[in-house]
């Protein structure tokens, strides 16, 4: 592993050696790194990278793997009471004064909830940040509670996780995972994770895989069976254990940490749109929200959860860009996503509504916010906002293009530049936002999720509406092709496509081939009638938090614009009827 930085120790513990590595100020608070199985050290090189900034960071080699010497016999090696002794002999090594914030992936969160519970560990730990591991405890209380009261939701868990759990049974196999290990398996496994869970190489996992992949199998050997028969009743946390659950593992189910709580009394849940190897896939995310906890109970605040807002546990922490936010959908998506805890950043053209924007968002529940001035039809000014965000706050998990202007008219009293100025603001602006914030997403390679705001009327022609419909049309298409383009980099793209909305565009739209006086009555009139409607923008919001979440394609939102939607779907020739109708944009 090469960490800029990172200085190597040996310490002894119970039989064996165990390689540990320090990075960053030992002055600073320690947060300690365990990894799992069929894993190393190394699974966490990247998110160590990003913590010894902050933090003294520490991650050793479990005994049997990596360069730790394995125990003799192996059998009854790694029994949960031994990586007990050796966690804390580690921690008495680097930070024998101070108690050290635990981190675990997989069985390295399996160990984690040992330590976490046990009474001789107590005061030794700070903190504890659980990924893709549970208790062995609380799993067995878990199914046997199921087992007690077999409603058909509660066997249905049950049988699903068995079936996640098929590897625990072969694992339990004598000698044959150890000759899968050291052959075929072995070598082929760098492969497998690269094609099902896109985890790179770059130097993981290490030509020790094959003996620490065999060695490892005594983990569940010595552990599962026996604490999932007799789980211990005073499994409480003696900490504040903080909770990142990945919502594709394909080997643990999100219900199996159901009434976490009664375990745990200072909880914080989180949930990632990530496969199990989220330490390798998503180092960016977990440094932000360790760093976020940590820093949290240093400060003698910890809390269970960064915000009230729906959503919490999906968005807390995640950096969220939003265009057009000064005022209408694009303010109220930028509350919602402040009031389900992300960072946000609040960009319009009008300098003074952007800081409102980001003023209140902070208030609402954003651990940070802040207002950047730009106009998305201009393609330079972009680049530069693209550039500075990434440098200042960190490339973007969501972004919200938003931004877009309204032109009513019919065709031959729509001027080229009547068209120019629609297609610059609503098409481009999307353009220039999925380019260059887009191409941020995919080259840091840790996913995201791109927000197309379209409208009914795209899919919905309107003799009134042929540039702004145009404009819309455009950007639907754009956000289905891009979605295709970037499934494989688990790049999500949504377009949403809102009718009849009350904000404050009816009062700015512009209507081709007018004089002054009867665009400022056509505006009224527009206001009005969109006020009478009364659809809030917040209701649009909700529906781009949940199309995030659900991984949406296309999203009508309101009555008319699904039901408008179905037509152009299934009854075109009646939706050509109704574009004959006059608008009242």
């Amino acid at each position: 592993m090469t960490l800029q930085g990172a200085r190597e120790r040996r310490v002894a513990t119970g039989g064996v050696e165990l390689c540990v590595v320090e990075l960053g100020d030992t002055a600073r608070p320690t947060v300690v790194l365990v990894h799992g199985y069929p894993d190393s050290k190394e699974v966490w090189s990247e998110v160590a990278e990003r913590l010894a900034g902050h933090f003294h960071v520490v991650l050793y080699d479990v005994r049997g793997h990596g360069r730790s010497t394995a125990p003799r016999p192996l059998r009854g090696g790694f029994t949960l009471e031994k990586l007990t002794d050796d966690f804390l002999a580690v921690v008495d090594a680097v930070s024998p004064d101070r108690p050290v914030h635990l981190v675990g992936h997989d069985w390295g969160s399996v160990q984690g909830w040992e330590f976490a519970t046990v009474g001789r560990a107590e005061g030794r730990i700070a903190s504890f940040t659980s990924m893709s591991g549970p208790s062995l405890d609380h799993f067995g209380h878990w199914i046997n509670g199921r087992l007690r009261r077999p409603t058909p939701r509660r066997l249905a868990q049950l049988l699903g996780q068995g079936a996640k759990s098929w590897y625990v049974y072969a694992l339990h196999t004598p000698a044959l995972p150890e000759l899968a290990w050291r052959g075929p398996l072995g070598r082929r496994w760098p492969r497998i994770l690269e094609r099902l869970e896109k985890v790179s190489g770059d130097g993981y996992p290490t030509a020790s895989l094959p003996s620490d992949a065999a060695h490892g199998a005594w983990l569940y050997r010595d552990n599962v069976r026996a604490r999932l028969r007799r789980p211990r009743e005073d499994a409480y946390a003696h900490t504040p254990v903080q909770l990142i659950t990945p919502l594709g593992d394909a080997f643990l189910s999100e219900r199996l940490y159901d009434g976490l709580e009664h375990w745990v009394p200072r909880l914080t849940r989180r949930t990632l749109d990530a496969r199990h190897w989220i330490p390798r896939t998503r180092p960016d995310r977990l440094a932000a929200w360790i760093t976020e906890f940590v820093t949290s109970v240093e400060d003698g605040r910890p809390k269970r959860a960064p915000a009230t807002g729906k959503h919490t546990d999906r968005f807390g922490g995640q950096l969220v860009l939003v265009t057009g936010a000064g005022s209408g959908i694009g303010r109220a998506t930028a509350y919602a996503f402040a009031a389900a805890g992300a960072r946000v950043v609040a960009v319009d053209r009008d300098a003074a509504s952007a800081a409102t924007t980001a003023e209140v968002a902070r208030l609402m529940g954003a651990p940070e916010s802040w207002a950047e001035t730009a106009d998305v039809s201009d393609g330079p000014a972009m680049e530069k906002l693209a550039a500075k965000v990434a440098a200042e706050y960190g490339v973007v998990d969501v972004l919200v293009n938003n931004a877009g202007i309204g032109l009513a008219g019919s065709f031959f009293d729509t001027t080229p530049e009547d068209w120019k100025e629609v297609l610059d603001v609503n098409l481009w602006g999307v353009i220039h936002g999925c380019r260059l914030f887009g191409r941020q997403m995919a080259e840091r390679g840790q996913g995201g999720h791109i927000v197309n705001v379209a409208s009914a009327a795209a899919y919905q022609p309107s003799k009134a509406l042929p540039a702004y419909s145009t404009s819309k049309a455009a950007v639907l298409m754009l956000s289905e092709c891009l979605r295709a383009e970037l499934a494989g980099q688990d790049i999500g793209v949504t377009a949403i496509c809102p009718g009849f909305i009350n904000t404050p565009i009816t009062s700015t739209a512009r209507f081709a081939g007018v004089d002054a006086e009867e665009q400022e009555r056509l505006r009224k009139q527009s206001a009005r009638w969109y006020g009478r409607r009364n659809y809030p923008a917040e209701k649009v919001a909700d529906a781009i938090l949940r199309a995030v979440v659900r991984g949406d394609a296309v999203v009508p939102v309101t009555p008319e614009a699904r039901g408008t939607y179905l037509l152009a779907r299934f009854a075109p020739r009646a939706l050509r009827r109704l574009a004959r109708v006059e608008p009242r944009l």
